[in-house]
């Protein structure tokens, strides 16, 4: 099988109205890219469902729950805060990171859906 494409009449209509409907969100479809693109990482969509679940954690205990260095845990926690999907809040010495509402809401459904199937799986 051949994933050559021979098309004997283009439909320039089709083409223009999807060439423009995809300029109309070109934007929104670039932040969705970068959400999914740092979400695409183990260790970061972990932390985001920590993020979630507990409203705000520190990187060290991030770091005790996910078993990974308090420095590995920042570097993550630096790439989220770039993407403007966490933000931090300093409390004496300790720094707290927490979700940016609306930033991440495309993560939301699956994040809802990881807390409900963790949920489901402690009343079993």
């Amino acid at each position: 099988m051949s994933n050559t494409c021979i098309r004997v009449l283009a439909d320039p209509v089709q083409i223009k109205e999807c060439r423009e409907s995809i300029s109309r969100i070109d934007t929104s479809l670039n932040e969705m890219a970068k959400v999914y693109n740092l979400a695409g990482s183990a260790v970061r969509l972990k932390i985001l469902y920590l993020l979630n679940k507990e409203d705000e954690m520190c990187p060290c205990d991030l770091s005790d729950v996910l078993d990974i260095s308090v420095g590995g845990i920042s570097q993550h926690l630096r790439k989220l805060k770039d993407a403007g999907m966490v933000k931090d809040k300093k409390v004496g010495q300790t720094i707290f990171y927490s979700l940016v509402e609306g930033r991440s809401a495309v993560l939301m459904p699956t994040l809802e859906n990881l807390l409900q199937e963790n949920n489901n799986q402690l009343t079993i």
